[in-house]
């Protein structure tokens, strides 16, 4: 099993680094204007802009 790509907000940060917003449909139309936020491992993640986003670390 592989390691989780999106994270609900509440989750705990599995590693160090910059997070963004992601929707159910951003592969094909994107977001405007995204969250990006940088934590830390053990960090819980903030509440998205809205209910259908998740949280997906930035490579």
């Amino acid at each position: 099993m592989g390691e989780l790509s999106e994270f609900e907000p509440g989750d705990k940060v599995p590693n160090d680094g910059k997070y963004t917003e992601v929707g159910e449909k951003a592969f094909h139309m994107g977001i405007n204007d995204p969250q990006t936020v940088t934590l830390k491992q053990g960090d819980t993640f903030p509440e998205t802009s809205n209910k259908n986003r998740k949280w997906k670390r930035v490579k």
